[in-house]
């Protein structure tokens, strides 16, 4: 007798999920801080405010927010602040928007904003700002549009986006002014779509209220055709997948209403296997070596995605939503 399964087509069955090793990422990012004798710690020295950011915004994703020594973190971002009120990426190191923008939201995450200078703060972002509309990176000059987000960002964190040094219409001129034919953003005006870009324009006319510039079915194609076979995700056309792109593409089509146009367990499994089952972290693709860039961005990505577990993340400031809650803000209404 034949087998009643031999013309059984049903596809093959997908092995189980892997597990979110949340206790192994939490060591992971806590000894993060405590391999001073690798080369790699001092080569990114210069990120160390920036790692700040991306370690405790996973751990408060995970649901260890107390992880990390609070009044430590505090004391030592105290120290990065200049005279000008910018804030350095690492003690002594000259300030950059960038890392003014991860200290304000580790400080808001901790509820200390109070430990720093705000009104400084805000006049170094102000100072910023150039005849274009555009914000610079620091006092060298640099412009590029997640500049600007950064600035709109941390103006939008403090409420003083009504700050009336700042011209806003401006920024959104500009801004719009870096759209392309496929719908998508580059860092500059003629610069090339890339979703990194993406999210950082998106987020900035979302937050000024100026989504309208955005055709969101034309930019929500291009988001989603970022998907890969494997689920996982790249920044632009024949780029390969990387974990952190979970973050950039599926907030950007968060803010779209436009998120369900990806394979969400498809991009789930992804994540999950980019884990790293020995150390904690997770890499940029699997089988790569983890770093708490990725590791946050892997975790946000997947609280967008409504994984069980994980405390809700809002899609613009990336940042846990309860804590843009608590301070007045609701990007969520977008």
């Amino acid at each position: 007798m034949s087998n009643l399964n031999d013309n059984d087509s049903s596809p093959p069955l997908e092995p189980a999920l892997p597990e979110l090793l949340v206790d192994q990422h939490v060591k992971y990012i806590q000894a993060l801080d405590t391999k001073k004798n690798d080369l790699e710690y001092w080569l990114t020295e210069h990120l160390r405010v920036n790692g700040l950011y991306w370690g405790s915004t996973a751990l408060h994703i995970l649901g260890h927010p107390d992880a990390l020594d609070k009044e430590q973190i505090v004391d030592y971002l105290v120290k990065c602040q200049h005279e000008d009120g910018g804030i350095g990426g690492h003690i002594d190191h000259d300030p950059h928007i960038l890392s003014t923008l991860s200290a304000v939201q580790v400080l808001i995450t901790y509820d200390r904003l109070d430990a720093i200078n705000v009104d400084k703060v805000v006049d170094y972002v102000v100072s910023l700002q150039n005849d274009d509309g555009s914000f610079s990176g620091d006092s060298w000059g640099e412009t590029d549009t997640r500049f600007i987000f950064c600035a709109v960002m941390c103006l939008s964190l403090l409420k003083r986006l009504d700050d009336k040094r700042v011209d806003l219409q401006k920024t959104i001129d500009y801004i719009v002014r870096c759209r392309n034919f496929d719908g998508g953003f580059g860092n500059s005006p003629g610069g090339e779509s890339h979703a990194a870009q993406v999210y950082v324009c998106v987020g900035t006319l979302t937050i000024l209220g100026a989504l309208h510039h955005v055709d969101a079915d034309q930019l929500g194609w291009w988001l989603s055709e970022r998907q890969l076979k494997s689920g996982g995700l790249n920044g632009r056309p024949e780029k390969l997948e990387d974990v952190c792109y979970s973050w950039w593409v599926l907030s950007s089509l968060s803010m779209l209403k436009r998120r369900h146009w990806i394979d969400a367990p498809k991009l789930t499994r992804f994540i999950l296997e980019s884990q790293d089952t020995e150390t904690g972290g997770i890499a940029d693709r699997p089988g790569n070596i983890p770093d708490v860039f990725h590791t946050n961005f892997g975790i946000c990505g997947l609280s967008l995605l409504g994984h069980p577990g994980l405390v809700a993340v809002d899609p613009v400031y990336c940042m846990p939503r309860h804590v843009i809650q608590r301070i007045g803000l609701h990007s969520d209404k977008h």
